[in-house]
């Protein structure tokens, strides 16, 4: 801490001794949070960032395939879908452009809410973006509100509701183009290292059904068999993924209701039930050995031996 800020703190001691004891221990947090605040300033103005080299980093994050699955949502509007970064690429953004200090903090809790504040603040140019919102505790379910007491409940609520928050302020501060360029060059990792495999397939099966989601829905929004996906249309469902669990849209925005289950004499009655194996979510029949005719059962009829290509897949 340099000279000037700890003036600044030695005289909010001083003053604060003069107010009651709340008072006093309130204005010396404020007092010193403002000194670390203007020693930031200062260290921004003395080491600038470099533009390029900000760029250059983030352009070579964005080539991490774990990165670019993350990176974008996308949600139902008008009849047309809207593609955007995620807070995941917003917090690499921010990152990686320097300078910068951002968060979520819990200014007040009560009467069962909280109230809150998105922040990010660009020491170097003083561009600020701030958002105050209110978190009330409680959890909406199909089956009806819950409140929260526990305090690791209240707080994932309040960060699950920041987090759109905090990508707001943080893309607020980026320049748009810097934004566009770092999509951009998620959505062509994707093309060019995302690869489609039986595991991948089985995971992403496993994120929607948390959603009650099942792979005949996934099967009918793409139009092919879950073995048959494309790495695009595998990249587009991750984004759906990323848009309901981010709260920007729904499952229902998505996927055509599931279908009644059949009645026994005409249909399957386990349909629209999650898969229990990664051969139920691919559509791939175990093996079955062959076995012979019994004498005393003229023209009894095997069922087929199944997929030769199940052999292929890992279990």
């Amino acid at each position: 801490m340099n000279e000037a800020n700890e003036n600044a703190v030695a005289v909010a001691g001083a003053n604060a001794q003069m107010l009651p004891k709340g008072n006093a221990a309130t204005m010396v947090a404020q007092t010193r949070e403002m000194a670390e605040a203007i020693g930031q300033m200062q260290m921004a103005k003395a080491f600038p960032r470099n533009v390029v080299a900000a760029r250059d980093r983030i352009l070579n994050a964005c080539t991490r395939p774990k990165l670019a699955e993350t990176a974008c949502y996308t949600y139902a509007r008008g009849g047309t879908e809207v593609t955007g970064p995620s807070i995941r690429l917003a917090e690499m953004l921010a990152q990686n452009w320097g300078n910068m200090t951002f968060g979520i903090r819990e200014l007040e809790q009560r009467n069962g809410e909280s109230t809150c504040e998105a922040f990010a603040w660009d020491m170097e140019t003083n561009a600020r973006q701030t958002k105050i919102f209110q978190v009330p505790h409680i959890r909406h379910t199909k089956r009806g509100d819950t409140r929260l007491t526990d305090p690791r409940d209240i707080y994932e609520l309040v960060a699950n509701n920041g987090a759109r928050r905090l990508r707001a302020c943080i893309l607020g501060i980026i320049p748009g183009d810097i934004v566009e360029e770092a999509v951009a060059a998620c959505d062509l990792t994707l093309k060019t290292k995302f690869e489609v495999t039986p595991k991948r397939i089985k995971a992403l099966v496993a994120k929607f059904a948390e959603y009650q989601v099942t792979p005949a829905q996934i099967e009918k929004r793409v139009q092919c068999h879950l073995n048959a996906i494309k790495p695009a249309q595998l990249a587009t469902l991750g984004k759906i993924y990323n848009s309901i669990r981010d709260g920007m849209s729904k499952p229902a925005d998505w996927f055509e209701p599931p279908e009644a289950a059949a009645d026994p004499a005409g249909g399957d009655k386990d349909a629209g039930k999650p898969p229990k194996t990664l051969q139920d979510a691919l559509g791939v029949k175990p093996k079955v050995k062959p076995q012979p005719t019994p004498q005393d059962a003229p023209g009894a009829v095997l069922e087929p031996s199944g997929d030769e290509s199940a052999e292929d897949i890992p279990y």
